[in-house]
């Protein structure tokens, strides 16, 4: 809590906040959300949550090479992960997830970041995708506006990094022997003596956690893994739309989650706060909703992204007797094991 990191997403989080509920009042978006069918909230919940196994099956399918672990002994941990994003800051639920991984399942911490990293490589790649793909549509709706000119910029600059981090990772993983030199190389020069043989450690260990990019066929499989995790989340932004008094089609719902969800790349509070509800609210004005029904629909849609999932990370964690000062002191104690 007495991070400067903390307070500047707490910052960052309430001027969102404040620029996605200007002009707008109580009444108006409380009448919105009065008249919100919520029984329709529950099948897309239900493709929400067949996503996330899906991740438990990416997430698999990228530890085979260490190890083989079945997708329902996978699911608890990611939905742990996902708990703690959701209440923790600096998306600790990362760090929770592979902690748990590592205590459950025995796999170094290391190797399971590795694997972690090349998750949200292809799912930037993804929602870049998402983006791009679906922009001219935005553009002909609001041909004077700069948001779309914004949005363009900033996901060609992001596509260039995503695919760029892609291309090293494949790199070193057809070439584990050659990457693992080069890094050595930097590290004997670079890194203090006493440190180097940690360093040296967690890059051999790093590198074995890319083992399931070497094969082409594997590339596709998780990129293609990728895609449908993000159509199952898509489609939890379409059925959540059913609840309201407008509608757009899935090309425009495959816009807003890939933008909410590089938003959400911004420093926040905790859960996103502000980031995710002033760049959803955007995204519907600019396709024409009403700013009343905009706000009402992304506050809701927010909310069921958060409390499920994080109710059901909170249950698995509880069963595993894990606390968060538990998980911080260990993972402090034992280095990157």
């Amino acid at each position: 809590m007495k991070r400067w990191q903390f307070w500047l997403g707490v910052a960052i989080s309430a001027v969102c906040l404040w620029l996605a509920l200007r002009g707008l009042t109580l009444g108006e978006v409380w009448a919105t959300l009065q008249g919100a069918n919520y029984w329709l909230l529950l099948p897309g919940i239900v493709v929400y949550f067949l996503g996330v196994w899906a991740r438990a099956w990416r997430w698999r399918y990228l530890l085979r090479p260490l190890k083989r672990i079945s997708t329902r002994r996978m699911f608890p941990i990611v939905a742990t992960g996902y708990m703690g994003n959701n209440i923790y800051p600096a998306r600790a639920g990362e760090l929770l997830r592979i902690y748990v991984l590592r205590r459950r399942e025995g796999v170094s911490i290391s190797a399971s970041l590795a694997t972690i990293i090349v998750e949200h490589t292809f799912d930037g790649i993804v929602m870049l995708a998402f983006v791009f793909l679906n922009l001219s549509q935005l553009a002909r709706l609001t041909a004077d506006s700069r948001f779309v000119g914004d949005i363009q910029t900033l996901t060609i600059w992001a596509a260039g990094v995503f695919l760029g981090v892609v291309s090293a990772f494949l790199l070193m993983a057809a070439m584990p022997s050659k990457a693992s030199r080069v890094i050595g190389w930097f590290t004997d020069r670079l890194i203090p003596h006493r440190f180097r043989m940690k360093v040296r450690e967690f890059t051999e260990r790093f590198l074995g956690g890319l083992a399931s990019l070497r094969s082409p066929v594997d590339v596709l499989i998780v990129l293609g893994t990728s895609v449908v995790i993000w159509l199952f989340e898509t489609g939890m932004y379409w059925f959540i739309m059913q609840a309201f008094t407008f509608e757009v089609n899935f090309s425009a719902m495959m816009l807003m989650n890939g933008t909410v969800n590089l938003a959400t790349m911004i420093p926040s509070a905790p859960g996103y706060v502000g980031t995710f509800d002033a760049t959803g609210i955007a995204v519907l004005e600019a396709y024409g909703v009403a700013r009343p029904i905009a706000a009402g629909y992304t506050l809701v849609l927010h909310a069921a992204l958060w409390l499920p999932i994080t109710l059901l990370g909170a249950y698995y964690m509880a069963r595993e007797s894990l606390s968060w000062g538990q998980v911080q002191e260990e993972m402090a104690r034992e280095g990157t094991g």
